[in-house]
């Protein structure tokens, strides 16, 4: 069985945010670099259905985890 393979754009798309990559590359801009102590789901800048998707799928270590976490690497970046 082949496991889905995410991509920043897909998952910016689920969270319901522009998926292009300008956008992408602006959002982390924005919201980076994360303190260390807060995980990325724990972000001010979600909404609580967003959170909720991204604190869900790492726990579960989804199909999204490891795309999650290339996001969470992104923002935590200094």
């Amino acid at each position: 069985m082949e496991t889905p393979t995410h991509t920043l754009g897909n998952l910016f798309a689920q969270l319901g945010l522009p998926a292009e990559p300008a956008a992408i590359e602006q959002f982390i801009q924005t919201h980076s670099p994360l303190q260390s102590g807060i995980m990325l789901c724990d972000a001010p800048f979600w909404t609580a259905a967003q959170a909720s998707f991204l604190r869900d799928e790492m726990l579960n270590d989804a199909d999204w985890a490891e795309v999650i976490d290339e996001l969470n690497a992104l923002l935590h970046a200094k």
